[in-house]
């Protein structure tokens, strides 16, 4: 005979089918409980015990549970482990409740329409996107949304995977809406560069019902320009939303398009190589771009201002505007601290109005949003006098919004209680019938304690107490101790405790009902007034938005004004003209970090002719690449509008920044370093334009010397002569062969690292000069680093044998092949090395003795000019190693 499942395991199955990608929050009373795979998830996501119940079936269902008071906080640490939750409620009271109480699921919680403050960082938007492609018209269309701020962005292009992957890292989003039949090595790819859920919905979630579902959301906009890819593309997200959400998002009232060429393009190495937003060593935000320049005072400006880094302008307008706009501040120092002190009191204007909209704010939020708009008139009076265009756009047209001032501050209290449904909301004065009814519930206490002390006096009973609880409602409670000092007669008894009586008495019982009646429909019409506030505040949510928006703006100029002003930053000339001439130029990051010495400024001249390709020689760890960043960051800085560190600088927009900087694999996609660093060189040479701005460094170290040379050469050449790129580059090397080609490609022209030797020390000067470098000084570099002396000395006899037999071997024209070179080496090596000694410096090492044919061999197989300058070391550690093991 087949087991049947209880009823109510039934319900519940019936609901988790609804969700199967959802753990399901199932409310039993004041729990919700989970089931089956959910209860084994979350017990051990969440350190729950793990218990069962009889379900009807053969065993008993594996169970764990959490108070639905304290849920928020377990979903907060599900949600950032990339899970979803379906919460399902009681729909009706289960004491009228006929049967089995009802229940459905009245929210969906996912990592892209998470809204809850306590996890969400205010700095930084929690995005949502969807990908649609229409692989037979070779197009996509991709969306982003916020649903905490309102913010909804889309774009299309032809279709291009590398070009999606670069929007995914601007943005960030924290779960990706894609189809379902969207190229499976895409959709892993994506999965492995970044932390995010991917959900999966069928065709028809993007297309059904497209343009209906638009026209509702986004009622004030024409969209009748926008192609059908990017419908299909938004369509899918309202759709999500309203499934999640269980409600239409009234916040997200317009639909934001851009083309990917309006700002500038910046790839996902880019943006790690430079450090925009967070450092490469454990992703927080201390040691980037954005760390230096953020001196926001809102969360909003925060916000706004991560962005300006992820799209600087290619506008020359739009960035005059903005740099006019931080100069004028820069120069009026009072004035920026009056703008900061205003703004230090507005909160979050944004995610308010996204919680009115999904209708979960209270009413301390609608406080804060009140506290906020004070402050907008006098921002305005500051800004009153301000010539600069940008600031004088702000002033025109930000809404003092003084009606939802006066709204807020004539209904709420200025400090409520946290619950908009127990009371204590509205204020008193603005419902007749709340301020009665508080009368009638404040009458009816004071009644209250007037009928105790009679009591106590009848009685004689001092410690006679009249008290009140849910479950039994108003009562005298008289001690055992005391009942024989109860009149005869005078009491009902209601309930016994195990030192005490408690009583009650017909006027106390009719009194109770008074106060009781008028404080349930106080709440009730306190809630109910509450919610005509809301949705008031709600019908004037894109005025609210949109001073919201300008606050964050002027928020931003004022940060970039304040960092140009502390760190003595110059305001850049913007031209067209194809040349970037910086002048005493600085690392903004890096000179904020340095300790005990002054950062060492350096010039740079860039343009699309003689001067188009810098190859720069050096040392390691002689600044070469802290050159080249500085270089692309000051650029950077310019397009977003801010001063730069630089005496002066005059900067050519560029449409593209493009880095190939340090060595990684992709062990995912089995891809060596050099086959990545090979995929990212030719990203770079199929995207750059003549507007680009390109950073190169050791290009070819991935592979063997000659095959290596073979290719930066190549790669030189193709950038200098291809007459569709031409763009400006720095190209860092250590083929000093390279350097040959200043006079034999145009535009290529050489410079190096400074370096001086002082008695007989190496010191890195960090200056860059025009001329090629003479040798990379990879020894002295393992030097500072710390290798035993032994090595370094050891390292030093080998390179000269190394050299000499390099120089013998091209005189005598005898051997012109490096492997002949290297076994001439190991040979010299043999004898011994007066610079290499045991421990009591008695015996120096003997080949002849332990292992020496071995060892001989190992020394002989190194092929020293294919080897990095950090392989070389870690090469040499393995010798010394060997060496000792010898002695």
């Amino acid at each position: 005979m087949a087991l049947t499942p209880t009823p109510m395991m039934q319900q519940y199955l019936g609901i988790k089918e609804k969700c199967k990608d959802c753990i399901l929050f199932f409310r039993l009373g004041d729990f919700y409980e989970m089931f089956f795979e959910d209860a084994e998830i979350a017990s051990r996501e969440l350190e729950l015990v793990l218990t069962g119940k009889d379900c009807g079936l053969e065993e008993r269902a594996p169970m764990c549970g959490i108070p639905f008071h304290a849920a928020n906080n377990y979903i907060g640490r599900l949600i950032c482990k990339g899970y979803k939750i379906a919460i399902c409620e009681q729909m009706e009271d289960p004491a009228l409740a006929k049967g089995i109480v009802k229940r459905d699921i009245i929210k969906i919680i996912t990592p892209g329409t998470f809204t809850d403050s306590m996890f969400l960082e205010e700095t930084k938007n929690n995005y949502i996107m969807s990908i649609y492609v229409d692989e037979v018209k070779r197009k996509c269309s991709l969306c982003f949304a916020d649903i905490s701020t309102g913010d909804f962005y889309t774009t299309s292009f032809i279709l291009n995977y590398s070009l999606i992957i670069d929007e995914i890292s601007k943005y960030s989003p924290k779960e990706i809406l894609v189809e379902n039949n969207l190229n499976a090595e895409f959709t892993n790819n994506i999965k492995n560069k970044f932390n995010v859920t991917i959900t999966k919905k069928d065709l028809d979630y993007f297309k059904n019902e497209a343009e209906e579902n638009l026209a509702k959301q986004f009622s004030s906009m024409d969209l009748s320009d926008y192609d059908s890819s990017i419908k299909f593309s938004a369509n899918c997200l309202i759709n999500y939303f309203y499934e999640t959400q269980k409600l239409s998002l009234s916040n997200i009232s317009r639909m934001d398009k851009y083309d990917v060429v309006d700002f500038m393009s910046i790839d996902i190495n880019t943006r790690r190589d430079l450090e925009l937003t967070e450092n490469v060593r454990d992703k927080s935000k201390k040691g980037s771009l954005l760390w230096v320049l953020d001196k926001t005072n809102t969360a909003m400006g925060s916000r706004k201002l991560r962005k300006w880094i992820e799209q600087p302008l290619i506008n020359s307008n739009s960035i005059l505007n903005r740099l006019n706009a931080v100069d004028e501040l820069k120069n009026n120092y009072s004035l920026i601290v009056e703008l900061k002190e205003c703004l230090k009191k507005v909160y979050d204007i944004e995610r308010i109005t996204g919680k009115v909209s999904s209708q979960s704010v209270n009413a301390k939020e609608l406080i804060s949003l009140k506290n906020s708009i004070v402050n907008i008139p006098d921002i305005k009076n500051l800004l009153g006098d301000c010539s600069a265009e940008f600031l004088k756009y702000i002033y025109s047209n930000m809404d003092e919004l003084q009606d939802i001032f006066k709204l807020i501050d004539d209904s709420i209290m200025d400090s409520p209680s946290l619950s908009v449904k127990e009371g204590n909301v509205i204020k008193d004065g603005f419902n007749s019938e709340i301020d009665e009814l508080r009368l009638a519930k404040a009458n009816g206490k004071e009644w209250i304690a007037a009928l105790e002390n009679k009591e106590r006096e009848v009685t004689g009973i001092k410690s006679l107490k009249i008290g009140y609880n849910k479950v039994f409602g108003y009562y005298i409670e008289i001690s055992k101790a005391n009942f024989s000092s109860i009149p005869e007669g005078r009491y009902i008894r209601k309930q016994t405790l195990t030192n005490a009586e408690r009583f009650i008495t017909e006027d106390l019982k009719n009194m109770e009902e008074k106060i009781l009646g008028a404080e349930e429909k106080l709440f009730s019409i306190e809630y109910s007034c509450f919610v005509g506030v809301r949705d008031e505040i709600e019908n004037n949510i894109d005025r609210i938005k949109n001073s919201a928006a300008l606050l964050s703006e002027l928020d931003c100029i004022l940060s970039l004004a304040q960092v140009s002003l502390e760190n003595n930053y110059s305001k850049p000339a913007i031209n067209d003209s194809g040349y970037i001439n910086i002048k005493s130029g600085r690392h903004p990051v890096i000179e904020k970090v340095i300790s005990g010495s002054s950062f060492i400024s350096n010039d740079t001249f860039l343009n699309t002719e003689e001067q188009q390709l810098l190859i720069i020689t050096g040392p390691n760890m002689a600044g070469k690449s802290t050159y080249m960043r500085q270089v692309a960051l000051i650029t950077l800085m310019a397009q977003i509008g801010c001063f730069v560190p630089a005496e002066t600088a005059d900067i050519s927009i560029c449409d593209k920044i493009f880095t190939r900087i340090g060595a990684s694999d992709d062990l995912f996609s089995g891809k060596s370093t050099f086959m990545v660093e090979m995929s990212e060189v030719s990203n770079i040479l199929n995207n750059a334009t003549n507007r680009s701005l390109v950073l190169l460094d050791e290009v070819g170290r991935g592979t063997s010397t000659y095959d290596g040379l073979s290719i930066a050469w190549a790669v030189i050449e193709y950038i200098c002569c291809n007459k569709g790129l031409k763009c400006k580059t720095l190209f860092a090397t250590h083929y000093h062969e390279l350097t040959k080609l200043e006079n034999m490609i145009p535009g290529v022209k050489n410079y190096c690292v400074s370096v001086k030797e002082i008695g007989g020390e190496v010191v890195f000067l960090r200056k860059i000069i025009a001329g090629a470098s003479d040798q990379s000084y990879g020894i002295e570099v393992a030097k500072l680093a710390g290798l035993p002396e032994a090595v370094i000395e050891n390292a030093r006899s080998i390179l000269n044998n190394l050299e000499s037999n390099k120089e013998n071997s091209k005189a005598s024209q005898d051997s012109n092949d490096i492997n002949d070179i290297i076994e001439e080496t190991a040979v010299d090596i043999q004898q011994p090395s007066k610079h290499v000694k045991t421990k009591n410096s008695a015996k120096q090492i003997d080949f002849i003795d332990f292992g020496k044919d071995s060892f001989i061999q190992q020394v002989a197989s190194v092929d020293v000019l294919n080897l990095t300058p950090l392989e070389s070391i870690n090469k040499l550690n393995e010798l010394i190693k060997s060496a000792k093991g010898l002695l």
